[in-house]
């Protein structure tokens, strides 16, 4: 589709509030999962590391159990 001028895209035929709604409910919608992916990232990280020193303290105490 061709458009004779800058306005006559942004109009888009007489379709401007569903073509741009669309666009920006898509664009909401993927900034709101890259978000989330973002800080459920995180999360999990955190818990790994928890975990990880959890494990570690568990580890140092047996130790100091044998050697008691």
């Amino acid at each position: 589709m061709q458009f004779d001028s800058f306005a006559d895209f942004i109009h888009m035929g007489g379709y401007a509030f569903y073509v741009w709604l669309s666009f920006g409910v898509t664009f909401g919608a993927m900034c709101i999962i890259a978000i989330q992916s973002y800080v459920k990232h995180k999360a999990l990280l955190n818990a790994v590391i928890a975990d990880k020193a959890r494990k570690a303290r568990i580890e140092r105490a047996r130790q100091n159990e044998k050697r008691s």
